[in-house]
């Protein structure tokens, strides 16, 4: 089995500039959203990360694929991550789903990942990681459980919410298994190109496709275009390269309470005591799944396994 590359030494802070900067898409999406529809929304989207990329790798001259095989496992991938999540996440809310619930619902996919990595990947899940994935959804459901419940929004709106859990558990164990070498800016370009096909589908067949170009729109749009599209996700592929993939996911817990505190800064939204103790909840569960696993030392004169 080949291993993974050594993880560079600054890599120890992208988890926490991941959750930090991924945090930020539902404050994008509640800017953005009144003023364009979900999938509109995201085929500019797409369609602007993919020219960047499309132009850095040019311009860096850096390696396109090339077998058929290798382009079509990309495109699955973006399919799963991008189009997949975050549509679903965007329809969700666009339909009056909160994002609170929304944020709740996604929560799951650490455990759904935790539960698939076994036999998809061959990773063991430790039962001190089962805790900590266990106490991260407590934690997540108790920061977001009192501000909106599951009650609210249409079937059609928690559908949505669903599907985009799926397609982010679907898209971290695909890419884990068949996305690791991929160089980020060519393969990057790739998966948002065959999500904004996705989008150039969706958008006309159920959307009138206007938009008002306010303020607010172009900001958001901007954000979520260079912050989330091109420094968060990049952030996930190399967490996920370099990382089991349900340490990876433990990290989507800290996602809500992270959105919670912006919200609260931000707009005024309420965060009570639940909250801050859902929080800490959070970051305990999230602590016991990504803390190194001890391996027991060899007997002083034994020999070091092979």
């Amino acid at each position: 089995m080949r291993e993974d590359p050594a993880p560079p030494s600054w890599l120890g802070l992208a988890p926490a500039l991941f959750v930090l900067l991924w945090s930020t898409g539902f404050i994008g999406a509640k800017l953005g959203l009144p003023d364009a529809e979900p999938f509109t929304f995201l085929l500019l989207r797409f369609l602007l990360v993919t020219a960047i990329l499309a132009a850095a790798a040019l311009a860096t001259r850096a390696p396109w694929p090339r077998r058929p095989g290798e382009i079509a496992r990309l495109a699955v991938a973006g399919l799963l991550i991008h189009a997949t999540y975050l549509g679903g996440v965007f329809a969700a809310i666009h339909r009056g789903l909160p994002a609170g619930t929304t944020a709740l619902i996604t929560a799951l996919q650490p455990l759904l990942t935790a539960v698939a990595a076994g036999p998809f990947l061959g990773e063991r899940v430790t039962a001190r990681q089962w805790l900590g994935l266990v106490l991260g959804l407590a934690g997540v459901a108790l920061v977001v459980g009192d501000r909106a419940g599951l009650g609210e929004g249409d079937a059609v709106a928690v559908a949505w919410a669903g599907l985009a859990v799926l397609g982010i558990t679907a898209g971290t164990l695909y890419q884990k298994r068949h996305g690791g070498a991929m160089d980020l800016r060519t393969g990057s370009a790739v998966q948002f190109a065959a999500s904004a096909a996705a989008m150039a589908v969706l958008a006309p067949l159920l959307e009138t496709m206007r938009i008002q170009w306010s303020g607010r729109f172009l900001f958001a749009l901007g954000w979520l275009t260079a912050v989330l599209s091109l420094g968060a996700i990049s952030l996930l592929m190399l967490l996920i390269r370099h990382g089991a993939a349900a340490r990876t996911a433990s990290l989507f817990y800290l996602v809500p309470p992270v959105t919670a505190l912006m919200a609260w800064a931000l707009f005024g939204e309420r965060l009570g005591a639940v909250a801050l103790a859902g929080m800490t909840v959070a970051v305990l569960g999230v602590a016991l799944v990504v803390a190194p696993v001890s391996r027991p030392r060899p007997a002083r004169g034994a020999a070091p396994p092979s």
